[in-house]
């Protein structure tokens, strides 16, 4: 049905926090490619079962949040959302033939009309306690030290109606998901079979995961966010570019539109000469682009170049805030110059180290450099035109990956 006509496709996305995260782009690609073929994409935002919270993948309920914050995330992630489909459509798509565009919905807005009552009686009468209980989502966590609420239990009740209320109004015969959202899925397909008689269809897609098998998701405590404000795009450029040799090729075929005859050559290129880390490179820059856009890849790049050649005039062109943020949230202080200011007091009131002792003993041994060169003397006098950047910003680092911003108040 996907190749021969147009069809109306939607994937769910849970507003347990402001921002979607790496894990989640390989949904919101799938959703891309089904618009690129010319289909209706949906995106639906659960304002309601974000409430509840989607057991799938979970050792342990959610925490539950508050209204106002899962109305906060909704209009967070729905801005998102619609960001990446429009740099989709600015960087990515060459063809004459306009694209259908995303429509975001939230399902707070169907269900804010109907009653508890209502909807047991309608929806909760078409599930079978058997079905619902073979879940493996399920499963796992009847087993589990921690159980189930039933609140749990009853959210593929909601997702299954979620697809039965879009198949009504828009026609949607297709949902994708990750390869969690088997169950979920399948719950929906069961009650519009019994409600509506119609055929409609599931997709699931491989949920990434590092070497470990790990998956990268808010759950596992390492979470690449799409936001900006949280991940900064050098930081998402970067994570990207640390990707294993062993996987890049599988993630450039999954994450990105290149042909595969580009990704084989690129391959090729890159298992003569690994070093020069270009399939990972090429992987970056297409979701920094993706989601960033070109200005957030721009930085990124730059920041890079600042960091790897030692091109200050790049970090100069930042502000302070893109400064810090690029750089892990680094910490940032405010400090008022003074004659005879040294090395030693800069780094002591910028509070690199936790004591004086640790300061000039580390600073002696050549682990303390200021905009990314060397200051191996405690006791050296900061030199404006030496130590403090054009734009009045400092970058001070300890050891290899510990850096801390100072913004001088001239």
């Amino acid at each position: 049905m996907l190749g021969s006509t147009c069809q109306t496709v939607y994937a769910g996305f849970d507003p347990t926090a402001n921002s979607l995260h790496v894990g989640n782009l390989l949904v919101l690609i799938g959703l891309l490619h089904t618009q690129r073929a010319g289909h209706q994409p949906i995106a639906l935002v659960g304002g309601a079962t974000g409430l509840i919270g989607d057991p799938s993948g979970r050792k342990t309920e959610r925490q539950q949040l508050e209204t106002e914050a899962v109305e906060h995330n909704v209009t967070c992630i729905r801005r998102q959302i619609e960001a990446i489909f429009a740099n989709h459509e600015r960087f990515f798509w060459d063809r004459p033939s306009p694209l259908k565009p995303v429509l975001v919905v939230n399902n707070a807005d169907w269900y804010r009309q109907y009653s508890f009552v209502d909807f047991m009686a309608n929806v909760g009468r078409h599930f079978r306690m058997g079905a619902m209980l073979s879940r493996s989502s399920v499963q796992t966590r009847l087993t589990s030290e921690s159980g189930m609420s039933f609140t749990e239990f009853s959210y593929q009740l909601f997702q299954a109606y979620d697809w039965l209320h879009l198949l009504r109004q828009h026609n949607c015969r297709f949902q994708l998901g990750g390869s969690d959202q088997m169950g979920n899925i399948m719950s929906g397909q069961e009650l519009i079979s019994r409600t509506d008689g119609k055929e409609v269809f599931g997709l699931t897609l491989p949920l990434i995961t590092n070497e470990e098998g790990d998956k990268f998701g808010k759950s596992a405590g390492n979470a690449v966010w799409l936001s900006d404000d949280r991940t900064s795009p050098y930081a998402m450029y970067q994570f990207f570019v640390r990707t294993p040799d062993s996987e890049v090729e599988k993630l450039l075929r999954l994450l990105t539109f290149l042909p595969v005859q580009t990704i084989e050559q690129t391959m090729a290129r890159h298992r003569r000469t690994p070093e020069l880390w270009e399939a990972q490179k090429l992987l970056a820059g297409e979701l920094t682009k993706l989601v960033h856009g070109e200005a957030g890849l721009h930085k990124a790049m730059a920041i890079s170049r600042a960091l790897y050649n030692g091109d200050l005039s790049t970090l100069e062109q930042l502000e302070v805030r893109d400064v810090a943020q690029s750089f892990g949230g680094a910490p940032l202080c405010e400090i008022l110059p003074e004659p005879g200011m040294t090395v030693l007091d800069v780094a002591l009131r910028a509070r690199c180290f936790p004591s004086r002792a640790d300061a000039e003993r580390i600073i002696g041994a050549g682990g303390f450099s200021i905009n990314l060169k060397k200051a191996k003397n405690p006791a050296e006098v900061l030199s404006p035109s030496v130590h403090i950047l054009s734009n009045r910003i400092s970058l001070l680092r300890v050891g290899k990956r510990n850096y801390y911003i100072v913004k001088w108040i001239l």
